[in-house]
């Protein structure tokens, strides 16, 4: 395992495929021993636990933080009881061991990004705004709208093998695989 963590996004607009490519590159990934985690930004609340069950009522008395158990995995819940969402880079010291952080969502955010782009869906690059997009997967060759002086590599969405040696090379994780 690597010393260091590298930290790589996976962005783009709602619906184009971004939780469909990390499903299909996380095996790619750990077959090529690496340890990896994801992260994923909601703009939605959410809840692991049903109304009802112990850690919501918990949760709902007043517990700050909350570790649930058990012999296969464990979740620390933390309450932000209206406190402001911290700065993504808070988070990482979460994670142990890891080779990789894989982010999805975060597409404003200042770490070095793959933008999953398809034609049909007509939405403007996020990478001719965004510096820290490094590459764009897309189902449809270079993408037209892309300026040819944009220093950019194009994957095809579909080159699974091609998107995982593009994260490998370009965190410097060649060394493990």
């Amino acid at each position: 395992m690597s010393m260091e963590m590298q930290v790589f996004g996976i962005a783009g607009w709602s619906g184009s495929g971004k939780t469909t490519l990390l499903r299909r590159v996380l095996p790619e990934l750990t077959k090529r021993n690496l340890t990896i985690a994801t992260m994923k930004y909601t703009h939605h609340g959410f809840d692991l636990f049903d109304p009802g069950h112990d850690v919501t009522k918990w949760r709902e008395a007043g517990a700050h933080e909350v570790l649930y158990v058990s012999e296969q995995r464990w979740a620390l819940l933390h309450e932000m009881r209206g406190a402001p969402q911290p700065p993504l880079e808070k988070f990482y010291p979460q994670f142990s061991n890891l080779d990789l952080l894989l982010i999805e969502g975060f597409k404003r955010h200042n770490h070095a990004k793959l933008e999953v782009y398809r034609a049909e869906t007509k939405l403007p690059l996020l990478a001719n705004e965004d510096e820290w997009v490094v590459a764009v997967a897309s189902d449809s060759g270079r993408p037209k709208n892309l300026p040819e002086k944009r220093d950019i590599v194009v994957l095809d969405l579909n080159d699974i093998p091609a998107i995982a040696d593009f994260i490998i090379a370009h965190n410097n994780l060649t060394g493990i695989a």
